[in-house]
């Protein structure tokens, strides 16, 4: 019985001896594990699939799209984590609805969280765009999140100029204890340290929010200071989550774009990034020096970027061995899966209804505020052409600028300086999509007008300049158009898709042109690319060139005032008026006051006509043929595989091309029309239906249709000039006094 009882102990122990045994070859050398990493990134709080801008439900974007990505995804792994990558706060209505409107208040959850907090993240970092709203706004809201927010390059300003002693604003890493099971079926305990980065231009960007509170350090040089302690406290795999996107060029310090030499920074094993609105991996980064698009590495690290709002979810799948006690990353592979099939239009995904309900209220509560009526349009307003010719869509922005700013100087020093104005175009297709256009129906316009209008929550702020800097603003503008040459065989496309739209600024007050055969004397970091290049010609204030001795007002917004964009002479040192008052309430306010709005342009810019041939191509919304056919001088050529239509564009001297004269007479300045006519005894008949003024005086007459490039002077017709400014029609002196001298003299 004894040695029955002593059999039984033994085997006992074995069996014991055993399980340890397993338990412990898990954590041995050769134990593999597969681990999927997920991504979104640049939500920028589109959280329902609805557009509110054109207010429909639309099947491109919104995390409620994506959530059903995750949920397959998950499905698909043993094995997985969720991070976001920021710019999360702020991009929509909804966003400024909490942050505005209703603003949140301490104790409440804003509504990106509401939503995120049921997809069960595991951590994120933090986003440029997140202090667009303040400091104090971004704490109340992160309190809501159920996962830890990361950022290590954001640091306390304390004043004492010694970095050394420089105490991080947020957490710089968090490293996340999980339990996974590897490919033998054990459980296996990870230790993953996760990194958050933000650019440094930050601090430019969003002046008025951070100066003198937080100062923002290097990216590179914060990964190299922090991955190597996250390392000594136990990280077994550590995560770049940088808001940051990719720029092979050569590093100059304090850089936007990083993950190029981010990947490099020994010790991260992967990189899940963002910012730029872009896909990686895709055939965009093919044949660049060190990225792998079909494994998706940037020098060996797995890397993936998922777009924006949504319309892609972000999945490096990561084999993980361990040797020597440590984990390696042993294979990779990286996609970003679209919640939508652009090529054949249709969704490849639902929406998950728990997203759609988690914000039922605050959705709703956001399209009230955006149907709000403001006042009305005579006419459509697009942004089709945008960026191919002066455009209503960024004219009407320009003079509520300027009509705000001439407001506002009113009995200060500054009052009888003249003042400019910059808009740009903000929703011109690009790397948005086709459907990102500005496509407002006549009839009333709502408080979503504007917003579709002004995207951003800008404040106005006023430059000032002289006229040799003006220029300079332009010619770092001019830098949307590739150069042109006249001759060369096949298509030559006009926008240059690596400039954004939003920084293609036209300067209104000031008439010039822009002569694209000509190399871009700026590039795209400011810098002077080709010194002896001017694509600004012809400008002229009031008839008469623009000089260095001038001096000029010109109204703006917060981010490009204070450097946004990298433009010559603009960093903040020369803002004299900085407004609090934000570009689309200013621009609502002015819709308001004027009640009706006929939206057109004064074409105060043109192209130079090119000379020879040339097959100059742009695209544009697949909704713009109708309106090219209208415009006149472009050609619809056909629809391209990803939705844009393609046109041609005659920049010749022929129909569609305004020029302007290069010797221009005191006689061409533009005045107001019917005070000038009731001065000099010309009357005025307006055809409402017809949009045609007729001048006359005796029986000289002088005929012309709004918005058009020509004017009838006695049955002769020739090109103008003209602006419509707060139901103001302006022309050249010389037509108006062409008038009087054609008339006979009074009996």
């Amino acid at each position: 019985m004894k040695k029955l009882k002593a059999l039984t102990c033994f085997l006992a122990v074995m069996l014991l001896s055993s399980a340890f045994s397993m338990a412990a070859s898990a954590d041995s050398q050769g134990a593999r594990l597969k681990l999927r990493l997920m991504e979104t990134t640049d939500i920028h709080t589109h959280i329902v699939n609805h557009d509110y801008y054109q207010d429909k439900e639309t099947d491109e974007f919104g995390l409620a799209k994506t959530a059903s990505l995750i949920a397959k995804a998950r499905q698909e792994a043993a094995n997985s984590m969720l991070f976001d990558n920021g710019d999360l706060i702020q991009g929509n209505p909804l966003g400024d609805y909490a942050a505005k409107i209703k603003p949140l208040q301490d104790g409440q959850v804003h509504p990106v969280f509401k939503a995120m907090n049921l997809l069960k993240y595991d951590a994120a970092g933090i986003g440029n765009h997140e202090f667009n709203y303040g400091l104090e706004f971004l704490d109340r809201s992160l309190k809501g999140s159920a996962f830890p927010y990361v950022n290590a390059n954001v640091y306390i300003d304390d004043g004492d100029n010694n970095p050394d002693n420089d105490k991080n604003y947020f957490k710089p890493y968090e490293i996340l204890t999980r339990t996974f099971k590897d490919e033998a079926g054990q459980d296996v305990t990870l230790k993953i340290g996760v990194i958050g980065l933000v650019p440094p231009k930050v601090m430019e960007w969003d002046k008025a929010n951070l100066d003198g509170k937080v100062v923002v350090k290097d990216i590179i040089e914060t990964a190299e200071k922090f991955v190597p302690k996250m390392k000594q406290e136990g990280a077994d795999l550590i995560v770049a989550i940088p808001h940051s996107g990719f720029d092979s060029s050569p590093r100059k310090g304090n850089d936007d774009n990083t993950v190029y030499y981010l990947t490099q920074v020994k010790g991260i094993d992967a990189v899940m990034f963002g910012h730029d609105h872009n896909v990686f991996p895709s055939p965009d980064f093919e044949n660049i020096d060190g990225v792998d698009v079909k494994k998706g590495t940037i020098h060996g690290t797995p890397a993936v970027m998922p777009g924006f709002w949504g319309d892609h979810l972000g999945i490096i799948d990561l084999t993980l061995e361990k040797t020597g006690g440590k984990w390696t990353v042993v294979d990779s592979q990286s996609e970003a899966r679209p919640i939508y099939d652009k090529a054949n239009k249709k969704p490849l995904v639902d929406a998950d209804q728990r997203i759609v309900d988690a914000v039922k209220a605050d959705h709703q509560g956001t399209i009230e505020y955006v149907r709000q009526p403001i006042g009305e349009t005579t006419a459509p307003i697009n942004s089709f052409f945008s960026v191919v010719r002066d455009d209503p869509s960024v004219q009407i922005v320009s003079n509520a600028q300027k009509w705000y700013t001439e407001k506002y100087i009113q009995g200060t020093s500054y009052e009888g300086i003249p003042v400019l104005s910059a808009a740009a175009p903000f929703k011109a297709g690009g790397r948005w999509g086709p459907s990102y256009f500005t496509d407002i129906p006549a009839g009333t316009l709502a408080v979503k007008s504007a917003a579709d209008l002004y995207v951003y929550p800008n404040t106005v702020n006023v430059v000032l300049l002289n006229g040799d800097e003006v220029k300079e603003w332009l010619e770092h503008a001019a830098g949307q158009f590739n150069q042109i040459v006249p001759g060369k065989a096949g298509e030559q496309p006009l926008i240059n898709d690596e400039f954004p739209t939003y920084l293609f600024d036209v300067i209104d007050g000031v008439t010039y042109q822009i002569d694209v055969t000509q190399p871009v004397r700026y590039n795209r970091q400011g810098q002077l690319a080709a010194p002896d290049s001017h694509r600004i010609v012809n400008l002229q204030y009031n008839g008469k060139p623009v000089t260095k001795e001038q001096k000029f007002l010109v109204a703006t917004n917060n981010y490009r005032a204070s450097g946004g964009g990298n433009f010559p002479n603009l960093d903040g040192s020369n803002i004299v008026i900085s407004s609090p008052d934000e570009t689309r309430q200013i621009l609502i306010d002015y819709i308001a006051k004027n009640k009706k709005i006929n939206p057109t342009a004064d074409n105060n810019w043109t192209f130079v006509p090119v000379e020879g041939e040339a097959n100059v191509t742009f695209r544009t919304s697949p909704k713009a043929q109708e309106a090219a056919a209208q415009a006149g001088g472009m050609r619809f050529i056909g629809l391209e595989s990803d939705g844009f239509a393609k046109f041609s564009l005659d920049l010749s001297a022929g129909e569609g091309q305004q020029t302007a004269p290069e010797k221009p007479s005191a006689s061409d300045a533009l005045v107001p029309v019917r005070t000038k006519a009731e001065e000099a005894g010309i009357d005025i008949v307006y055809n409402n239906k017809t949009k045609t003024v007729t001048l006359t005086k005796g029986d000289a007459t002088v005929i012309y249709i709004l918005n058009s490039r020509e004017i009838q002077v006695n049955g002769q017709k020739q090109p103008v000039q003209s602006k419509l400014t707060d139901n103001r029609l302006w022309l050249p002196e010389s037509i108006l006094q062409s008038l009087s001298a054609s008339a006979p003299a009074a009996s």
